[in-house]
């Protein structure tokens, strides 16, 4: 799909740095320079005067930071993306710069490749969101009444667990498709949802690609009903789910917006006792949109070090955010009892409490994923299993424990 080219606005007091990035973009046919500025306070007037799809704003200025303009920007063009740059590295700018509404961040001075791919990946983002803008504005402008999701009376409100992990490769997909399974019968029906709407695999891992998907559902969220939902979400008859996968092609996640999944998540559960989600390792604004609205989120982590590090990052991250811990179910998954990092040792450093273990199986896993059938079908003895009926377990057990505390929604 051919896009208009990537309009970016350069925000940083010292000229030669100005001087240099435009330099470093110059020669990409997909990018075009509109203009620089040399303060906070003239990036937050040429932002609204020339309407760039990217700012490269430094956090360094005299005037206002380039957080706080930022943050400025984000309220007033929520389809502008910012890619903050610092000389410093602090896990704070980040959490800080995050909260602000910046897409990036990048460590001065960056590589060439670096703040390409970074303007590229912002690029996409800012003219989904003109497109989604426009999309919403027609349909706000077309005649006729919705039918709200409140017009849908179900016999009990179904619960929503999200499944994430701040690191890929730590089996997300694998335990959210089969801790699914485990919480799916006759008294609890379940749908699994898949919320990596780019690269997910939940319809792979179930043998069911090629079949409806998010994309039928997300244009029409402000008229569902349920012999409609009914009808697109997929079958899995050797375990009785409901699948909803996400799009088949990549470039047609940019069709689904953050409140549209979001309506869709309370639409089912509407429906189904259990909403189990399977999210991506990047907090996109779909994902953060699931957080939202979940009931319980399983936090995931492995015994390796990049992974015990991003989850102590996001649970920092969660409390910036203001939602409550107790949400949270944390999990280690691919647990080896022969490795000295133990899950004692992870909760004692991290402050919180590793709820269960999953162990390391990759025969049964590795098998199970190649065949596309969750090994809970066929192995739910096997310790993996017993594992995932643990966590299963764990989720019941803290959902109940929250609606006996009477405690609110999450909220970001």
């Amino acid at each position: 799909m051919a896009l208009d080219k990537i309009r970016v606005l350069i925000v940083d007091d010292i000229a030669e740095t100005r001087e240099n990035v435009r330099k470093l973009l110059q020669f990409e046919s997909d990018v075009e320079v509109t203009g620089t500025a040399r303060s906070g306070k003239e990036g937050i007037q040429l932002a609204q005067e020339l309407d760039p799809d990217v700012i490269l704003m430094d956090i360094n200025m005299p005037d206002i930071d380039g957080i706080a303009a930022t943050e400025v920007i984000h309220q007033k063009s929520p389809h502008i993306q910012v890619v903050i740059l610092s000389v410093q590295g602090d896990q704070n700018y980040m959490r800080r710069a995050m909260l602000a509404g910046a897409r990036d961040f990048l460590t001065k001075p960056p590589t060439g490749d670096e703040l390409i791919s970074a303007v590229r990946r912002a690029g996409e983002m800012a003219h989904a969101e003109r497109i989604k803008g426009a999309q919403q504005r027609n349909i706000t402008s077309n005649a006729g009444i919705p039918v709200s999701l409140a017009n849908f009376a179900p016999v009990s409100k179904g619960k929503i667990v999200a499944v994430y992990s701040p690191k890929g490769g730590t089996g997300c997909t694998t335990v959210a498709v089969n801790l699914a399974v485990a919480l799916n019968n006759e008294d609890t029906r379940t749908v699994l949802v898949d919320a990596n709407l780019q690269f997910g695999d939940v319809a792979v891992f179930v043998n069911e690609q090629g079949k409806n998907t998010i994309l039928e559902l997300a244009p029409r969220v402000n008229e569902l009903d349920v012999d409609v939902v009914e009808e697109i979400l997929i079958k899995h008859e050797a375990s009785g789910l409901r699948i909803l996968a996400a799009p088949q092609r990549p470039e047609m996640a940019e069709k689904v917006s953050a409140d549209q999944f979001a309506k869709v998540l309370e639409f089912l559960q509407r429906m189904y006792s259990y909403v189990v989600v399977d999210t991506s390792s990047i907090l996109t604004d779909v994902v953060l949109s699931t957080i939202d609205v979940s009931d319980v989120m399983v936090l995931l982590t492995t015994q390796e070090i990049p992974s015990i590090k991003n989850a102590r990052l996001f649970l920092d991250l969660l409390q910036t955010m203001g939602i409550d811990k107790a949400r949270i179910v944390f999990a280690m998954n691919r647990y080896d009892g022969k490795l000295a990092i133990t899950p004692e040792r992870v909760g004692e450093n991290l402050k919180f409490e590793v709820s269960c273990t999953i162990p390391l199986d990759e025969k049964v896993v590795n098998k199970a994923v190649n065949r596309g059938i969750p090994f809970m079908l066929d192995n739910k003895s096997q310790p993996v299993g017993r594992g995932i009926l643990s966590l299963a377990e764990a989720v019941r057990a803290r959902l109940t424990l929250l609606e006996s505390d009477h405690e609110a929604p999450i909220k970001r």
